[in-house]
């Protein structure tokens, strides 16, 4: 801080938008503090910040606990939270950041601050949702939930049913009990057909599972089907094949209040243009627990009410192609404006400028402000989807 030195923090390193690394800076690199540690008891989970999901499941899951997590079993827990957490348990439980109770920071002026609903509960309501703007969280603590198994897995249609499927997909979601959460996927399938697949999470009862996911599993039918019961630690290592570490990724991403006949036609038009095997077009189906934000110092995520989340996922390997990929992703995001709320997720984003980061703050962007200068005054912490200080918003 003292010689101004740009500042990166490092958790898990699961972001696209690269902020975990600076050139002619300072790096504070906590990947190698992995430790959760699970008071089954007290139903608490006390994570060090370099922990990725699969640290936390191992551990949480141990003791039939968990709270939702991300989809990859890379991604850092410290950033998912921050960011808000959208995972598989997102309908049934709520956000990532709707289970973190406390948290330990230390700040841009060196200071070691603890933060819950009933101490600091400024700094509380801001890590939940706001990023990493307000100092390195050293110390992260979580209500857990029971949860063992699931039903859940991924059914496959080629790709030439995409409209169908998207539509059904649509009807489904609108009937759906909190307990099923689902995601579709437009992608390319290991055989090298386009495809289109709609991943399923039902933490309910066993009996109510096979009455909720039968229609799903008939639909069609699918070409794959893998739907059953399985524990939930390994629901979640299911997409990681397709994340292949060291692959060139640039994404863009929205909120959708519905999916419309007109959104559905776009996703079509503009996935069937991808480039890429690796690239792929994901929605995310929102509510339920989501909705309703956590008691006590509430939650800066700002966009609780959208029905769906869209992520523009382009994936390459070779650098001689990053325009042509990166040239799609922004295509397609550009026509799909006209089906957004024109909000965005912090977690989804890259670097986008100072209009799409108010867009993910929403309304709260003004608070977050007022937090961050009381906590970061100076902007120390800046190498994040930035909030600036409330000072520097009147100077």
């Amino acid at each position: 801080r003292d010689h101004d030195l740009p500042l990166a923090v490092r958790g898990g390193g699961h972001n696209v938008a690269g902020s975990a690394v600076c050139e002619g800076g300072v790096v504070i690199d906590l990947s190698t503090l992995r430790d959760v540690h699970v008071d089954a008891k007290r139903r608490l989970a006390l994570v060090q910040p370099g922990a990725r999901w699969h640290d936390f499941d191992q551990q949480s899951q141990a003791h039939g606990l968990a709270c939702t997590g991300g989809l990859i079993s890379s991604t850092g827990v410290a950033g998912f939270t921050l960011g808000g957490g959208i995972g598989w348990l997102v309908r049934k439980l709520g956000l990532a950041c709707d289970s973190l109770v406390a948290a330990e920071l230390v700040t841009a002026s060196g200071s070691v601050v603890r933060a819950g609903d009933e101490e600091n509960a400024d700094l509380m309501w801001g890590l939940r949702g706001g990023g990493g703007n307000f100092g390195v969280v050293t110390s992260f603590e979580f209500k857990l939930h029971p949860l063992t198994s699931v039903t859940g897995g991924l059914v496959v249609h080629p790709r030439d049913r995409a409209t169908a499927v998207l539509r059904y997909f649509r009807d489904l979601a609108a009937s759906a009990p909190d307990e099923l959460t689902l995601v579709v996927a437009l992608m390319t399938a290991p055989n090298g057909h386009p495809a289109i697949g709609i991943g399923a999470c039902f933490a309910g009862s066993d009996e109510d599972a096979e009455q909720v996911l039968l229609p799903l599993r008939r639909f069609g039918p699918p070409v794959v089907d893998t739907i059953g019961a399985l524990p939930y630690v390994e629901l979640q290592t299911t997409l990681d094949p397709t994340a292949p570490r060291g692959a060139l990724n640039y994404w863009k991403a929205d909120f959708m209040q519905e999916l419309t006949n007109e959104g559905i036609d776009l996703v079509v038009e503009h996935a069937n243009r991808m480039a890429s095997p690796l690239s792929q077009f994901h929605i995310h189906h929102l509510g339920g627990a989501m909705r309703q934000p956590p008691a006590g110092a509430g939650s800066a995520f700002a966009h609780r009410d959208a029905g769906f989340i869209y992520n523009v996922i382009g994936m390459w390997s070779d650098p001689s192609e990053n325009d042509r990929h990166i040239g799609w992703t922004r295509e397609t995001f550009h026509a799909m404006r006209a089906v957004s709320t024109g909000h965005a997720y912090v977690n989804f984003m890259g670097e986008e400028g100072a209009d799409r980061i108010r867009a993910a703050y929403g309304d709260n962007y003004e608070r977050l402000a007022q937090v961050k200068a009381r906590w970061d005054p100076d902007n120390v912490f800046r190498l994040n989807q930035n909030i600036q200080p409330a000072a520097r918003l009147s100077a």
